[in-house]
């Protein structure tokens, strides 16, 4: 089957021109089968987006197995099939959500099969934003959303940050209007990077961005053979990493918010909302649903415009969402192998590392990962592997998963990381600055108020303009704290 996968792509990837410059569009095409993990697939959204990346979450938590981000929603099932409940108590908190209910209702529902076990959501992680100047859905409806949350996700695995004075928006670092505005196209720049954040959160330490020109490619795709009519445009799309189209990915589903679909503000929210940098240097496949301007202010359906089941696997738009996940990672759910647990590094040399772990019963082999990229040419037998071709006085992280009898990887390992020695030869460049002009000049980035070294992700300290760090460019985007 994953020759067949494979196989179906390269075709794919003729018809499409693949071998052209990057970002280069196409007519619309079937949506590839790339053979992704199906264990490491999560969904972010804002606004409508957002609440209907907490349905997909909640009802879906078996395929949702990462988690999600959350920009502006608000709790599963908020609106009861009220539209004036999702404008009132949803949006202006003008009555209170009841939030007890509404995990009530959850659990009724899993109880019955209509959505999934809420057991799935305990190892599942939640990032929430709210600005301070978002006046379309209030701060509150947020705090509702984080108590719905508790229910199901334990605490250590929620992130919420609602200090930002951005308006009703996605925010970024560098794009978009003003960081306090609600306006189309509802993208604003807040020098702050919140995809990065989300996506960090949701799949742990990730690669440096890539700032420059991206290496995969956008394909606008056929969403007509999930669906027809209910709100859901012809065509959507999907960003896949050059990598992708020869190894397991993740996968990661962003949703738009109302009018902001692409007849509505064409492709800034497909290209400008800050995920496809991480995506390409990280192995993480991006699709990009879209509704149509039939929908209701081109809105997801999240309080019942379309039908009484919006919430629900049996919902039109979750089914039809959830079929393209499934596409994607050519299969209905994956392989239900654990993760691997005690991962560590050992044997370190200039140009090498030993990445052991402890066995998966039911494994056939495994998978090594260094930075989200596999390393192994074939499946592992044992529980240890050497990863040679390193560069001296480096840090990587590497993470496993375990492959059944048909070699459909599991869950993915927390990760590990360890340094190369020094070697005989010295190399690299060395700059030395205060921790805010590292970051600046895109050699560290800040995270909570401290910061990190881009590529070996080694923690510098406080983000302020006194304290100062050596860092050493051991490669391209790569750096660590050291000197030369």
């Amino acid at each position: 089957m994953a020759a067949m996968r494979w196989k179906n792509w390269k075709g794919l990837a003729a018809a499409v021109a693949m071998t052209m410059a990057a970002q280069v569009t196409t007519a619309a095409v079937p949506l590839p089968g790339l053979g992704a993990n199906p264990a490491e697939v999560s969904v972010s959204g804002l606004s409508a987006g957002g609440f209907m990346a907490v349905q997909l979450h909640v009802a879906y938590s078996a395929t949702f197995k990462r988690g999600a981000g959350v920009v502006a929603g608000g709790p599963f099932y908020c609106a009861e099939g009220s539209v004036v409940n999702a404008t009132g108590r949803c949006m202006t908190h003008s009555t209170s959500i009841p939030v007890s209910t509404l995990v009530s209702t959850t659990n009724s529902w899993a109880a019955s099969g209509a959505i999934d076990p809420v057991s799935n959501l305990t190892a599942s992680k939640v990032y929430l934003f709210s600005g301070t100047s978002d006046n379309t859905v209030k701060q509150a409806v947020m705090d509702d959303l984080k108590t719905y949350y508790q229910s199901f996700v334990p605490a250590a695995n929620t992130v919420y940050k609602n200090n930002i004075g951005s308006g009703h928006a996605m925010v970024t670092d560098d794009y978009g209007g003003a960081c306090s505005t609600t306006a189309a196209p509802y993208i604003n720049n807040c020098g702050f990077d919140l995809a990065g954040e989300i996506l960090q959160q949701l799949y742990g330490p990730l690669n440096a961005r890539n700032n420059g020109t991206l290496g995969g490619s956008f394909t606008e795709f056929n969403q007509s053979e999930f669906i027809t009519g209910h709100g859901v445009a012809a065509t959507g799309w999907i960003y896949v990493p050059q990598a992708c189209t020869t190894t397991s990915c993740r996968v990661h589903l962003v949703l738009h918010g109302c009018k902001q679909n692409y007849t509505d503000v064409s492709d800034q929210y497909v290209k400008k909302t800050g995920y496809n940098r991480w995506a390409d240097t990280n192995n993480i496949v991006l699709i990009y649903p879209q509704t149509s301007t039939a929908a209701t202010n081109s809105c997801w359906d999240w309080w019942g415009y379309d039908s009484a089941n919006y919430a629900k696997k049996s919902g039109p738009q979750m089914a039809a969402l959830k079929a393209m996940v499934d596409r994607v990672t050519g299969s209905g759910g994956g392989s239900s192998l654990p993760a691997p647990t005690g991962v560590g590094t050992s044997g370190a040399t200039s140009s090498s590392m030993v990445i052991g772990w402890n066995g998966v019963a039911g494994a056939s082999g495994y998978n090594v990962y260094r930075g989200g990229s596999k390393v192994n040419a074939t499946p592992v037998a044992g529980t240890s592997y050497t990863d040679s071709g390193l560069t001296a006085s480096t840090t990587y992280s590497w993470t496993v998963t375990a492959l059944n009898a048909s070699n459909v990887e599991g869950a993915m390992s927390t990760a590990a990381t360890g340094a190369t020695t020094a070697g005989s030869g010295g190399g690299g460049t060395c700059y030395t600055a205060s921790n805010y002009a590292h970051t600046l000049a895109g050699r560290a980035y800040a995270l909570w108020g401290f910061t990190y070294a881009y590529g070996s992700a080694q923690a510098m300290g406080l983000w302020n303009i006194y304290v100062n760090t050596t860092l050493k460019q051991t490669g391209p985007g790569y750096y660590v704290i050291g000197s030369c």
